[in-house]
C-alpha cells in the first residue's frame, strides 16, 4: 500500500457527548456519525491539557506539556520541539493548514502581525486564530473582503457569550473547509502524500452559529436539558471551581443565569457542532469525488473540551472533568483502518503523532512519549485495550486567574483521581457509581485506600512523562 493522505480535522473546545455517534440525540451530525460507521469511534479519548496552547502543543508533537515545556495559554512551543507534520514532510510529505495553530502566544498588543512559527513543516498556511479582526494576516478577512461582506454578529437575549454568527456561506468554519477543499482539489493531481490540519475555531466561545443553525433549537428550547449541576456540590471541591462559578468569563455568574440562559447557551454550541459537521461532509465529498478516500487516513477530534455548565462552570478552567477532557476521536480509512468498531480502550491525545507516522510506515521519533493506535486501528490488536490509564495536567493554564492552581489527573477504567498540588484538596470519583463525577469522595474515610492507591498511580504516570530525550547512547 502507498504512504496514506491524511486529513486530520481539530476542532476547538469541542466536548465527546455532541456528536449523534457518542449519543447525542439533539445535534445533526450525519457525516461524522457516518465517518464513525466507517471506522474507528474512541469512547475514551482525553487530553492532556484542558486548555489550547498546552494541547495542541502536546498532540502534534506526541510529547506530554510538561515535558515540551508549554504548560500555559500565553507560552510558545521552544524551536527545539519537533512537530509530527515537520516530520512527515521531511519524508516527502506536502503539508497544509487551515484555521488555528494556537502552539505561541497570539496576544495582539505581543504579536501584532501574526503567530510565530518553528519549523513545523506547513508548506500551505491560512491562519485564522478566531474570526475576529486582530491581525491583518487573519486570512478569514481576506477572504470576506474577496466577497465584499463584513464580518458581523449579534447578542442574543442579553448574553453576550450566546451570539447569531455569519450566515453559513459566510462563517468561519465554511472559510476553513473551503481551503481545505481547495488543498485536496489540487493534491488529486500527484502521486506524493499529503496531510492537511483543519483546524476549525468552532466551537469554541463565544457562541455564535448561524441564525439558520441555532433557529430549529430555539423552536424546541424547552427540551434541551439543563446542566449536570447539583446545588452545593462545590463545596468540598478546589476553592477555583467556587471562584469561577461565581465569575468565570461569562457576562453572568452561574446563578444569576435562568434556565432558559442555560439552555440557549447549550444550543448556540450544539448548533456550532451541527455546522461544523456540515463542512465535515464538503471534506469528504471532495475526498470521494476525486478519488483519494480510500487511501486518506481521517482522524477527527477537539484540543479540549467545554464545561457548558456542567458542575455549575463554563469554558475551561484548572478542572479536569470528563466534560473538559474528554474528547471525540474518530479514524477511518476504508482501504486499512476497521470498520463500525467503538472502542472501549483509555487512549490519549499524545498517541495521535505516532499513530500518523506508523501509519506511514515511519520510525517513531524517539523523543514521542505517545503509542501508536495504528495496530488497533488496522485489527491487529485488541480494541478494547491500549492503556491502563489516562493522565492530564494542569499548571495555571489559562493565565494570571489561575495562580497556585496546579493540578494533575488520572483516569482508569473506574476511577478518577485529581490532585491540587500546594494545597490539602483534590477530588476523588467512582466511575461506576458516579459517572457524572458528582460526588468528590477526596475526604471521606471509607475510600482512604483507595485514594491512597490513586496517588500512587499518579505519582507514576508523572514520573513516567520525563523528557526521554536526549537519547541514552551508551551505557556510561
Amino acid at each position: 500500500m502507498s504512504r496514506p493522505n491524511i486529513l486530520w480535522i481539530c476542532s476547538d473546545q469541542q466536548r465527546f457527548d455532541t456528536l449523534g455517534a457518542y449519543g447525542n440525540s439533539f445535534v445533526r451530525t450525519p457525516n461524522l456519525d457516518g465517518l464513525a460507521a466507517g471506522g474507528v469511534l474512541f469512547e475514551h479519548a482525553y487530553c492532556q491539557n484542558p486548555v489550547c496552547t498546552p494541547s495542541r502543543a502536546s498532540f502534534l508533537t506526541g510529547r506530554y506539556p510538561r515535558t515540551t515545556r508549554v504548560r500555559q495559554n500565553g507560552q510558545s512551543i521552544p524551536a527545539d520541539e519537533v512537530l509530527v507534520t515537520k516530520l512527515l514532510h521531511d519524508a516527502g510529505y506536502t503539508c497544509g493548514l487551515a484555521g488555528k495553530l494556537h502552539i505561541s502566544t497570539v496576544y495582539p498588543s505581543i504579536c501584532p502581525g501574526t503567530e510565530r512559527r518553528i519549523d513545523d513543516g506547513y508548506d500551505e498556511f491560512h491562519w485564522m486564530h478566531h474570526p475576529w479582526q486582530d491581525w491583518p494576516s487573519n486570512e478569514y478577512y481576506h477572504w470576506l473582503a474577496e466577497r465584499g461582506v463584513t464580518y458581523t454578529d449579534q447578542p442574543i437575549e442579553g448574553l453576550s457569550h450566546v451570539r447569531r454568527g455569519m450566515g453559513e456561506e459566510h462563517h468561519p468554519t465554511t472559510w476553513c473547509a473551503e481551503k481545505a477543499v481547495n488543498f485536496i482539489d489540487a493534491c488529486s493531481g500527484f502521486d506524493h502524500p499529503w496531510l492537511f490540519s483543519v483546524n476549525f475555531f468552532d466551537p469554541h466561545h463565544v457562541f455564535d452559529p448561524p441564525a439558520e443553525y441555532l433557529e430549529r433549537y430555539l423552536r424546541a428550547l424547552d427540551e434541551i436539558p439543563l446542566p449536570n449541576y447539583i446545588p452545593g456540590e462545590l463545596d468540598n471541591k478546589p476553592p477555583f471551581q467556587r471562584d469561577d462559578h461565581a465569575a468565570a468569563f461569562s457576562d453572568k455568574a452561574f446563578d444569576e443565569m435562568s434556565d432558559a440562559d442555560h439552555r440557549l447557551s447549550r444550543a448556540a454550541y450544539w448548533a456550532m457542532c451541527d455546522l461544523i459537521d456540515a463542512q465535515v461532509g464538503r471534506l469528504l465529498e471532495a475526498l470521494d469525488r476525486t478519488g483519494q478516500r480510500d487511501n486518506t487516513l481521517v482522524i477527527y477530534t477537539s484540543d479540549h473540551g467545554e464545561m457548558l455548565g456542567d458542575h455549575g462552570i463554563y469554558y475551561k478552567g484548572p478542572y479536569l472533568y470528563d466534560p473538559a477532557v474528554r474528547v471525540p476521536l474518530i479514524a477511518s480509512m476504508p482501504s486499512a483502518v476497521a470498520k463500525n468498531v467503538r472502542s472501549e480502550a483509555l487512549v490519549e491525545l499524545v498517541d495521535i503523532a505516532p499513530t500518523l507516522l506508523d501509519a506511514a510506515g515511519l520510525d517513531i521519533y524517539p523523543g514521542m512519549q505517545g503509542r501508536s493506535l495504528w495496530p488497533l486501528l488496522t485489527g491487529r490488536a485488541d480494541a478494547a485495550r491500549h492503556r491502563d490509564d489516562v493522565y492530564c495536567e494542569s499548571y495555571a493554564a489559562a493565565g494570571h486567574r489561575e495562580v497556585g492552581a496546579y493540578v494533575t489527573m488520572v483516569r482508569t477504567q473506574e476511577h478518577k483521581l485529581s490532585a491540587v498540588h500546594g494545597m490539602d484538596c483534590g477530588e476523588l470519583y467512582d466511575l461506576e457509581d458516579d459517572p457524572s463525577e458528582t460526588h468528590n469522595l477526596w475526604d471521606s474515610a471509607e475510600h482512604k485506600q483507595l485514594k491512597a492507591t490513586m496517588l500512587k498511580r499518579l505519582s507514576d504516570r508523572m514520573a513516567l512523562t520525563i523528557d526521554p530525550l536526549p537519547a541514552r547512547v551508551s551505557d556510561w
